[in-house]
Order: structure tokens, then C-alpha cells, then sequence
């Protein structure tokens, strides 16, 4: 890649960042944090790199590739329209228009969001993930499957960044489930999921690559901050909280004392289920370890959090690519996915 790009970075219009932080607070920083350091990183790198904040409109993007005909687009949305799954059709448009993108193809971004169709394909290609039952937005009675014992996990079918989940997520008994699936239905808009909640470790797997995959050192979540006898999982509050996740001491970093053989076997696992979900650019691949040693994948995450000092990067840097080099290297991913009908 030469010297200097050309650099289109698309943004939600909320998160548009400002040219400088000087005197800003953490808190005041937080809706833009990401899309401010990316966009100050590809300038220091030297390249010219434009922000445009897109909300629906597919001719402010054409109408920005005409006027600065840039080498790459930089594409940080996570939804389009309002609609968290159609960020899928901003990938779809700029590969319909031929202009290389980073991040994740909209073949693949299809097949993650919706984790119920995910964890099929995931079967079948014999990579473990939790039992499940999908409950569609409606008037139908919930019941539980004969083969999804309690406890089980409600969430959203297809919304990501831990969308409408709390300690109530878990449920042990019929009547917790109904209450349950009826909130998402209610307050999320989607298609509900219960799955098997598997009482373990939260492992995390960065993959990046196209054809050819390389991945991150395992990383995981620390839950033993939470209270007795809450569930260890990533609600809302724990995700998003920065003065809770202050309170409870939550932190990321390298997995240790993992069991023998699993620091062999995430890896694989990852790659496995990047390449049979069509992903593409980087993803974080999140799995749980169960006591008995089996891993589990959860969920794929295409275009995960790319904010310096977080998961993604943090475990980058642990494997020796500091953030400009992980930029550079989406980059140059981006630059070099063959897109549809390209020879």
C-alpha cells in the first residue's frame, strides 16, 4: 500500500468526532471514541482520511466516493436506517459499485447477525454451540423445547453490543421465559433466541484475514467481581457502565490457566467458523468454556469494537501489532478482497 491513502471512514451521524478531545472527559468522549481514534490514527499515518456520517441515504456515500475517489472506505457503521442488520446492504452497495472497503462482506455479516441461522451452519461443520429455540415476534404461546433443560439465555435474534440483556436474561422456569421473550419482543423489536446458558469462562478469539487467517491471543472477560450468585454475563451494565465496570473491578485480558490443549483449540475453532460463515477483514469469535473443559462458541462478531485499549486492539498489541499497525493491516484487507465478479 503506498504511503498515502485516500481514506472515505463511514460513521453513524451521532458519532461524527471532532478534530480534537482536548479537555473532553471519557464520558464526554465515549459515543465517538472508536471512530475518533481511528480517524486520528489514519491521519497521523499519514493518509487523508475523511469522515462521513451516514444515517440513510446511499447517495451522500455515492456523492463522497465522486468527489474524493478514495482508495478504501474505512467502514465503521453498525447500522443503516435505524436497522442494526442492515449494515449488511452498506457493504452490498460498495461492493455493487466496486469500491474496496474494510471489514466484514455482506454475505458474512448476514449469516452473524442472525444468530440462530450462525449456530446452524456452525453445526454442521461439527464446531460446538449451545442448543437453542427461536421464538419470532408474535402473538404464539412461549413454551419451552423437551430439549433445552433450564437455565436458558434470552436475547435478541439478531441485535449485537449486548441489546436487552441483563441479569433477567437468565431464566429457570417457564414463567421467567415467557416474561422474558415477551421483553424482547416488546422492547427490541426482534425475533427472540433462548439458548443453553453455559455457566463458564468468556473467551475471546480476534481472527483477521480474507483467504489466508491469522488470530489474537486468547483474551477473556473477568467476571469475579459480579455479586454471589449473578450470572456471568455480558449485560448491558457490564458492557457499557464504565463507572460500574469501575465498581465491580471488570477486566479483559490474556486467558491463563486454561486447560491443556484449549489455547490449541480456540484458535482452530475460530478459523473453522470464520471460513463456514463466509466472514471476512476481522472478527472477534466469542466462545465459552464450560467446566468441563468443552468450548462453545456463542456468537461470530464481524467489524468488532476497534477503540484503542479495548478487546480487539489490546489483544493486537499483545500479539506484537501496536494500533497504527492493526489499522494498516485492516487496511490492506480491505484493499485486497476480491469483490464479487472480479477476475
Amino acid at each position: 500500500m503506498p504511503a498515502k491513502q485516500r481514506i472515505l471512514v463511514l460513521v453513524h451521524p451521532d458519532c461524527v468526532p471532532p478534530d480534537t478531545i482536548d479537555g473532553l472527559t471519557d464520558a464526554q468522549m465515549e459515543p465517538f471514541k472508536t471512530e475518533f481514534d481511528v480517524t486520528a490514527t489514519l491521519r497521523n499515518l499519514g493518509h487523508d482520511a475523511r469522515v462521513l456520517g451516514v444515517s440513510g441515504d446511499f447517495s451522500r456515500i455515492r456523492d463522497a466516493i465522486d468527489d474524493q475517489r478514495p482508495h478504501v472506505v474505512f467502514n465503521l457503521l453498525e447500522e443503516f436506517a435505524g436497522v442494526g442488520v442492515y449494515d449488511a446492504h452498506v457493504a452490498a452497495y460498495l461492493e455493487a459499485i466496486r469500491q474496496p472497503y474494510t471489514g466484514c462482506n455482506p454475505r458474512g455479516l448476514m449469516l452473524a447477525h442472525n444468530k440462530a441461522v450462525s449456530k446452524m451452519i456452525c453445526r454442521y461443520h461439527r464446531i460446538p454451540v449451545p442448543r437453542f429455540h427461536v421464538y419470532p415476534l408474535g402473538p404464539r404461546k412461549v413454551q419451552r423445547p423437551k430439549h433445552l433443560p433450564y437455565p436458558l439465555f434470552v436475547k435478541s435474534l439478531t441485535e449485537e453490543g449486548s441489546v436487552g440483556i441483563s441479569e433477567a436474561s437468565v431464566v429457570n422456569n417457564d414463567e421467567q421465559l415467557a416474561e422474558r421473550v415477551r421483553y424482547i419482543h416488546r422492547t427490541v423489536g426482534t425475533d427472540a433466541i433462548a439458548e443453553r446458558y453455559i455457566d463458564g469462562r468468556e473467551l475471546y478469539i480476534g481472527v483477521l484475514g480474507n483467504q489466508r487467517l491469522d488470530t489474537l491471543p486468547v483474551w477473556e472477560m473477568d467476571f469475579t467481581g459480579l455479586r454471589d450468585g449473578a450470572p456471568r454475563i455480558a449485560t448491558t451494565k457490564v458492557k457499557w457502565d464504565a463507572d460500574y465496570q469501575k465498581k465491580i473491578k471488570l477486566g479483559t485480558g490474556p486467558a491463563k490457566g486454561l486447560p491443556a490443549g484449549v489455547a490449541d483449540q480456540l484458535p482452530k475453532l475460530a478459523k473453522r467458523a470464520y471460513r463456514a460463515l463466509q466472514l471476512s477483514g476481522y472478527a472477534r469469535m466469542d466462545f465459552r468454556l464450560a467446566p468441563d473443559g468443552k468450548a462453545y462458541l456463542l456468537e461470530a462478531n464481524p467489524n468488532p469494537q476497534l477503540a484503542y485499549g479495548e478487546d480487539f486492539a489490546e489483544s493486537a498489541h499483545h500479539a506484537g501489532l501496536d494500533y497504527d499497525a492493526l489499522l494498516t493491516r485492516i487496511l490492506n484487507l480491505g484493499k485486497r478482497y476480491r469483490l464479487v465478479g472480479q477476475v
